[in-house]
């Protein structure tokens, strides 16, 4: 499995690239957005990647997050919606924006990508909603770039052994960070998310990340 792509942008059609990578091009699939944001031909290009094997061919799809790249694994699931759809739905509103829709319930902004009808879209919302939750609280961790920069080696200077917290106490704190991040990128203001996670932490301590979610935006949600 060909799981990141690091070399040299040698051409870009409509919808796919060429990177060289030390003399072997591969052809690599990406939406609008994510070839907007790509650098100059003849400049350094890194790119996560998923594989569609068919019997009669395998793609290449790239992707700028590991993040976006779960989502078009997760859309894949949906009956009805192929790499096409999922890239186009990726497209539109990009790993972030499919996560809001999905856990909102807005199907009109999935259907808003091209070819996705509103039989489509709705599926997408209901076959995916109780995922989202899930994927958005790993979103912090998944967010990261591709980066095509070579690795150098330096001596690091010794650090003090830092105080580790207690294990039960770190996930805690690590689910409520990403819960409260999660929130925040749907829209809701730091403030009122803060509130709604610190309340389902104090009152559900074992809750993880996609729970205190869940819990959450049943708070936030207009009475």
């Amino acid at each position: 499995m060909i799981g990141k792509i690091s070399g040299r942008l040698d051409w870009r059609g409509a919808d796919h690239v060429l990177i060289d990578v030390r003399g072997v091009g591969y052809i690599v699939h990406v939406s609008d957005r994510t070839l907007a944001g790509l650098p100059d031909l003849g400049e350094a290009v890194s790119l996560f990647t998923d594989l569609l094997v068919r019997e009669d061919l395998l793609q290449l799809f790239g992707f700028p997050t590991m993040l976006e790249k779960e989502w078009h694994k997760l859309l894949m699931t949906v009956q009805g919606v192929g790499a096409k759809a999922s890239m186009a739905i990726l497209g539109t509103l990009g790993a972030e924006g499919v996560g809001r829709a999905i856990t909102l319930g807005d199907a009109r902004a999935v259907q808003a990508a091209p070819g996705v009808g509103p039989k489509l879209a709705q599926r997408v919302i209901l076959e995916l909603k109780a995922k989202a939750p899930g994927v958005m609280a790993a979103g912090v961790g998944l967010s990261v770039k591709a980066e095509a920069e070579d690795l150098v080696i330096e001596p690091v200077a010794p650090v003090k052994k830092p105080v580790r917290m207690d294990e039960g106490a770190a996930r805690r704190a690590s689910g409520v960070a990403d819960a409260l991040s999660a929130l925040v990128n749907l829209g809701y203001g730091h403030g009122d998310a803060a509130q709604a996670v610190a309340t389902v932490a104090r009152d559900q301590p074992e809750a993880d990340a996609a729970a205190l979610i869940r819990a959450a935006l049943k708070m936030l949600a207009p009475k």
